[in-house]
Formats: structure tokens, sequence, C-alpha cells
């Protein structure tokens, strides 16, 4: 009697196990068919189409390891991936002070993504000791007319740090007479890719061989600006407009 109530309570067992294995993997179903729904752009067979740039220059998207490279880092950046809003967050603080900034040194506006790359999901200072929403390093600071040290850190401030970033990018444009050169110039220091240029023969970033932040860095901007300017696309819910913040707002932020 007991040798068949073992038996009974064992097929029983194995029914349960079977049962929950079922409903996991339907469950796991309907995520993937979820995700790959409302992800379908990011995961489509098909090429990326040509309306992705960075300060009005083109991305080679027809190049399949631009296309992955590119696919991968909209997929790092989606919602299913970064699970927070907090990026759009920052932005409906940050784009108010920042636009006409840049507007006014005649700076593309794309460059304001810039420090949603930098510093929107940080906070101190990062090993090397850069700082601040431009993530500005002590002595470059310096240069561009940023007070730092003696109880001061002006890279802080999002005003005057961004009219610091105007002149530097305004230097780097001068030097590479490439917007997106000079964003990568900003990241990986304008003697480094000057000489990456001269050794591969290329000046064009998206076909270059750089390390690997800065061979990530204008994706990443690219794919920030995506999110920002199309978030349900990428399973992140539509944000109220950011410039239906209030001056106090604004204000205080600054």
């Amino acid at each position: 009697m007991i040798k068949k109530h073992l038996i009974t309570c064992s097929v029983m067992g194995v029914m349960v196990f079977i049962s929950g294995l079922f409903i996991c993997a339907k469950t796991d179903a309907k995520k993937v068919s979820r995700n790959t729904a409302e992800y379908k752009f990011i995961y489509a067979k098909n090429d990326i189409s040509n309306e992705f740039s960075f300060a009005d220059e083109a991305i080679p998207v027809n190049n399949k390891r631009i296309n992955l490279k590119l696919r991968k880092t909209l997929w790092r950046t989606s919602y299913s991936y970064v699970q927070s809003n907090v990026l759009q967050e920052e932005a409906i603080k940050l784009f108010p002070i920042i636009e006409p900034i840049l507007k006014a040194n005649g700076i593309p506006e794309d460059f304001k993504y810039i420090p949603l790359v930098e510093a929107g999901l940080k906070s101190g200072v990062s090993k090397r000791g850069a700082a601040g929403w431009w993530q500005f390093m002590p002595g470059t600071a310096r240069t561009y007319g940023l007070k730092v040290g003696h109880g001061h850190d002006e890279r802080y401030l999002i005003r005057k740090s961004t009219v610091a970033a105007c002149k530097y990018f305004k230097e780097l444009y001068a030097e590479f007479n490439s917007w997106t050169l000079a964003a990568a110039a900003y990241n990986n220091g304008e003697i480094q890719l000057a000489r990456a240029i001269r050794k591969q023969s290329e000046d064009n970033y998206f076909r270059m061989h750089l390390n690997k932040e800065t061979g990530s860095y204008l994706y990443r901007i690219i794919a920030m600006k995506q999110i920002i300017e199309r978030p349900e696309l990428y399973g992140y819910k539509k944000y109220y407009k950011y410039n239906a913040l209030q001056p106090a707002d604004l204000m205080a932020f600054n």
C-alpha cells in the first residue's frame, strides 16, 4: 500500500514539474514575443534605414559591421536593457539649458546628447578625474575657463561648463572639419585621434578602428538621440515635453 502511494506521489510530482516547465516556457515565449514586437525595428532582418545621423553627417549603415554595431547599441539603450527612465528625466532638466547655448555658439543641436552619454548614469568623479555633466578633466576645464580647486568646481555648473564645452568643440571642428570627428576627439583626445587618422589613412569615424570606448562613442550618442526622440520605439513610455518645466525648476537645477 505504501509502495503504491509512493508511486502515485512520484507520478504527481513529475506531472507538476512538467507543468511548471510548460508554464515557464509559455511565459518566456510570451515575453520574447512581446519584446520582439516592441523592438521589431531593432531586431528586423532588413538593414536599418538611412535616417540615422549625427550633426547632419550620415552613418554608412549599408556596411554590415556598422549596421550590426548600431543595432546592438540601440538594444543596449532600449528599456528592456536599461530598465529606467532616468535618461529621459535628465533630458527634461538639461535640454532647455543646453540647447540655447549650443545654438548661440554655432554647435549642432545633436551635441546636447553628449552629457547624457558622458554622465547620465554616473555620479561623482571618474577614475581618471573627469567630472561634471561634460566630464571635463581638471586641466582641460581650466584651459576653457572653468575654476577647479580651492573649494570651487565649476564643472558641475551646467551653464558655465556647456559654454566651456562649446569652446572646445569649436577648436576640434576647426582641426578635423567634421562634427563626428570633433565628438570622437572630445572623447579620445585630438592628438590620439589625429594619430589614428594618419596611421589608418581614414577619416570616416565609422570606418576607423579605435579603442573600445571611443569606437562606440558616436553609436551611443546616436542611440541616445533615438530613445529621446522616439521613446516608444524602444520600449519607453512617451515623456512629457521637457519645455513644460517652469523657470523656477530650471533655476533650481542650475
